[in-house]
């Protein structure tokens, strides 16, 4: 929720003050939203991410006595809890792979590399899913995000330093 609009260096930064000040669901149920706020704030949207939050640890505290769900069902339900959230909570907490985390760089990588054309999330999702084994779903996520950060860059992809440029049909030729 805190990585919306916002560096995981930034994010990186705020959640060590965060969870020591709210160490779990019960405490960030019970917190004031403004102190909230105001540790998160130079995340942007702050006040909505602030909601989302205690929003969050409400429902896991109210439906499910403090502890994270781990099914899909469930998260869905929580609030501020779609898909992609379920997802990295599910692979990343629970080690289950119930389907293909697609954020923003992720959904570019995927059609970049040639494995789908498609923009909105579910769908690429499915063909991911459709390609890789579902052992593999979380781990790929990670080194998406990782190769789509380090080389595949939004605005200006590193082709010849990129070991899958051979096989990419967005490569350009080395200069």
């Amino acid at each position: 929720m805190l990585s919306a609009q916002c560096t995981d260096k930034r994010v990186n930064m705020v959640t060590p003050m965060l969870f020591a000040r709210f160490p779990d669901a019960r405490a960030m149920a019970a917190a004031r939203i403004g102190e909230v706020e105001a540790i998160i704030k130079s995340t942007g949207f702050f006040r909505n991410k602030a909601k989302s939050i205690t929003g969050l640890a409400r429902g896991v505290v109210e439906q499910h006595g403090g502890d994270l769900p781990n099914s899909m069902d469930a998260l869905v339900l929580l609030p501020g809890v779609g898909r992609k959230t379920a997802n990295v909570i599910l692979g990343n907490a629970f080690g289950k792979n119930e389907g293909v985390v697609v954020d923003t760089h992720i959904g570019r990588l995927a059609r970049r590399l040639g494995f789908t054309r498609h923009t909105d999330p579910v769908k690429v999702e499915a063909a991911l899913a459709a390609i890789f084994p579902r052992r593999s779903w979380t781990m790929l996520a990670h080194l998406l995000i990782w190769h789509g950060r380090r080389v595949c860059e939004a605005r200006k992809p590193r082709c010849s330093e990129c070991v899958l440029a051979n096989l990419c049909p967005s490569a350009t030729p080395a200069r």
